[in-house]
């Protein structure tokens, strides 16, 4: 079977020069895709900046890493720098057009968009988790992504930076309160996710997992929803109102206080049955958690 060619977009003028396109500013651009370059179909594209694109049409897969983006007309995807996407198009059905807007890391660098960029965890999303947009939202989209690239159609000057940013961090905003509205619409569906991971959590301690895995983890449940771990963590939250994280530690504590009370065995073996390295970690924990000690808690219970 033949490899996928792998290419590296490592600035916004490498990007521009794929589409025959003036770049208008070194760090950041819009682009309108009536059409993708041949070579690109099934190619593997491995970025050093931020993407956002919004497809406009049918007979487009897009892979994030090796899974396929639940990618269809109206639909937007994110990557950060360092994801890879590979693009694939049907020879019986024209490319869809679609709108794309990157910019580089060293645009942000210093900003207020800069300092909450990982606020927007959508950029770290994989499988099946791409936004749907309604009619109206895609209008909004559109029209930002509008407002972007008419700024950059101004010469660049001193207030160029901040302009274009606050742009970016608006249309990031609105992407944010979709993805949410996304996860309400979705709620059949984000019970039946959370649901699975209350049993899958408490099936790891019964079967032993921790002797022989270490302690459950966030990446460990959002694998076995097929998910990535940022969105299965934000599905999580949205759904029951605290994190994936909290919930693993609250599972923890109940079974170590089971094991406190009823067998006699030491505080050190009760942390490795757990999946501890070390008991202190195991000691620190708990008391964080509860107020006191492990042992403490067995001389009350």
């Amino acid at each position: 079977m033949k490899q996928p060619n792998t290419y590296l977009l490592d600035s916004i003028d490498q990007y521009n020069k794929c589409y025959g396109k003036e770049t208008l500013h070194p760090l950041v651009t819009v682009i309108n895709h009536d059409s993708i370059p041949e070579w690109m179909n099934g190619a593997t594209l491995r970025y050093k900046v931020y993407g956002l694109f919004l497809k406009q049409g049918d007979g487009c897969i897009a892979r994030y890493g090796r899974e396929t983006y639940d990618y269809q007309e109206g639909t937007i995807v994110t990557f950060a720098p360092g994801q890879t996407v590979t693009t694939e198009w049907r020879e019986d059905l024209p490319m869809p057009p679609s709108r794309g807007l990157l910019f580089h890391p060293d645009l942000i660098h210093g900003t207020a968009l800069g300092r909450k960029i990982h606020d927007y965890t959508f950029f770290d999303y994989g499988q099946r988790e791409a936004l749907h947009l309604s009619e109206r939202e895609r209008t909004i989209i559109i029209t930002l992504m509008e407002q972007i690239e008419a700024e950059l159609e101004h010469p660049v000057d001193n207030h160029s930076q901040t302009l274009i940013t606050d742009a970016i961090a608006m249309l990031l905003d609105y992407c944010m309160r979709y993805y949410d509205r996304q996860f309400i619409t979705r709620h059949k569906q984000c019970s039946e996710v959370f649901s699975q991971f209350e049993r899958q959590l408490k099936e790891y301690f019964e079967n032993g997992h921790p002797e022989r895995n270490g302690l459950p983890s966030v990446a460990y449940f959002a694998d076995k929803a097929c998910l990535s771990a940022s969105y299965f963590g934000d599905l999580i939250k949205k759904e029951t109102g605290t994190t994936a994280q909290h919930h693993i530690q609250h599972a923890i504590i109940e079974r170590s206080k089971h094991l406190l009370r009823e067998g006699d065995q030491g505080i050190s073996e009760i942390a490795y049955r757990l999946g501890f390295l070390y008991s202190q970690h195991f000691t620190r924990l708990f008391k964080a958690q509860t107020g006191m000690s492990p042992s403490q808690y067995r001389k009350q219970a």
